[in-house]
C-alpha cells in the first residue's frame, strides 16, 4: 500500500486491474486502518477515473453474495448519497410506489454514513428483519412486489472497511459504488448521483451493459430529482435536461424536502407521506422519482404519464399497502423498542 499511496500522492491514477486488486485486498483486511483512511482520502481530494471506478466495482461484485431473482425482472432505485442535502428518504419511498404500481423492486440499501438516516436505518426502525436468504427474499417479492437487500449481508468482505467509513463520516468512493453493486444484478435501474462528473462516468459504464437505466442528477447538486430546479437524465438513448414543468410538476424550495434530525423524525415523515398526509412538495418529489423509475421499466410510454401513474399509486394507498406487506412479512421483535 505504501507504494500505491506514494503514486497517488504524485497525482498518478490507477488502471482497472490495479484498482480491482487493491479493493480485493482492502476487503480481505490486508491493510491497516491508517492506510485505508489515507487511501479513501485521496478520492475525497480528487476525481475518480472511469478505470478506477470500474475496477472497484468489479471487485465488489466478485466478492458479493449473488442473489438470482432474474425471473422477477426487478428494478433497483438507488442513489449514491453524499450530496449533503439532508432530504427525507426519497428513493426508499419511491421504491414502494413503484412496487405498488406493479413493477417488482430489488432495493439495495444501507445504513446512513454521511446522512442521518439511510434506507436500512429506516426499515430497521419499523421492525424489518434483514436477510440474505433467497427463499425469504423471494417470498417478499411474491407477497409485496419488493425485496430489500441490506448491503452488509451481501458484501460481507466489506466488514473491514465499514468501521473506517463510519469514523470518517463523509462520503467516500463507496458512495459512488453503492448503486453499481446490487447483488441481484438487476437489468433495470434508476440511479441518482451527486455530481455531473459522476453522472457521466456512470453513463459510460452503464452503456457497456445490457441494462435499461436512467441516471439522474439535479443540476443544483441533489442525487435524485429534487424539483428545486432542472435535472439531467442519462439513458441508453442519450441525455437530456428536464424541467419540473415538463412532468406537470411544480418547483420547490430546498426547505420543503428537509429530512428529520433523527431516525425517528425521518420515519415519521416517511410514514406520513405513505399515508397520503405529505405536503404537496413531498408528494410531487417522490412521485417524480417513482415516475422516472416506472418510465425506465417500461410501465409507461412517456415520462409525464409515468408520473401520473406514480401519483395514482400513492394516492390510492397501494404504496402504503406494499410497505405494510413487506414489514409484516419480515417483522422482528426489536423494532418497537426503537420507537
Amino acid at each position: 500500500m505504501k507504494a500505491i499511496l506514494n503514486e497517488l500522492l504524485e497525482y498518478k491514477t490507477l488502471d482497472k486491474a490495479t484498482s480491482k486488486a487493491i479493493l480485493m485486498d482492502l476487503a480481505q483486511g490486508k491493510y491497516n486502518s491508517s492506510q485505508m483512511a489515507a487511501f479513501f482520502t485521496v478520492y475525497m481530494m480528487r476525481s475518480i477515473t472511469v478505470e478506477e471506478l470500474e475496477g472497484f466495482r468489479d471487485a465488489m461484485l466478485e466478492l458479493c453474495l449473488p442473489l438470482d431473482i432474474d425471473a422477477y425482472d426487478a428494478i433497483d432505485l438507488c442513489g449514491t448519497g453524499g450530496d449533503g442535502k439532508d432530504t427525507f428518504n426519497i428513493s426508499t419511498l419511491s421504491s414502494f410506489i413503484v412496487a405498488g404500481a406493479g413493477q417488482n423492486v430489488a432495493k439495495h440499501g444501507n445504513n446512513g454514513v454521511s446522512s442521518v438516516c439511510g434506507s436500512s436505518n429506516l426499515l430497521a426502525y419499523f421492525g424489518y428483519g434483514f436477510t440474505n436468504e433467497k427463499d425469504e427474499l423471494i417470498r417478499s417479492l411474491d407477497e409485496a412486489g419488493i425485496c430489500f437487500l441490506h448491503a452488509p449481508l451481501f458484501h460481507p468482505a466489506m466488514k473491514n472497511v465499514a468501521p473506517i467509513r463510519k469514523e470518517l463520516g463523509v462520503k467516500t468512493f463507496f458512495n459512488m459504488l453503492g448503486p453499481m453493486v446490487n447483488p441481484s444484478f438487476p437489468k433495470k435501474q434508476l440511479v441518482g448521483v451527486f455530481s455531473l462528473e459522476l453522472a457521466r462516468l456512470y453513463g459510460y459504464l452503464y452503456q457497456q451493459t445490457d441494462k435499461e437505466f436512467l441516471i439522474l442528477h439535479a443540476l443544483d447538486g441533489y442525487d435524485e430529482i429534487s424539483l428545486t430546479g432542472n435535472f439531467k437524465a442519462i439513458g441508453p438513448k442519450g441525455e437530456k435536461i428536464i424541467a419540473p414543468s415538463q412532468l406537470g410538476l411544480s418547483t420547490w424550495s430546498a426547505e420543503a424536502l428537509s429530512g428529520g434530525a433523527t431516525i425517528e423524525d425521518s420515519a415519521k415523515i416517511f410514514e406520513k407521506i405513505l399515508r397520503g398526509e405529505g405536503s404537496q412538495a413531498q408528494n410531487e418529489v417522490v412521485t417524480a422519482n417513482a415516475g422516472m423509475a416506472l418510465y425506465c421499466a417500461g410501465k409507461a410510454d412517456a415520462m409525464d404519464s409515468a408520473v401520473d401513474l406514480a401519483k395514482e399509486t400513492l394516492a390510492s394507498g397501494k404504496a402504503l399497502d406494499t410497505f405494510k406487506k413487506l414489514i409484516e412479512g419480515k417483522k422482528t421483535t426489536v423494532a418497537t423498542d426503537n420507537k
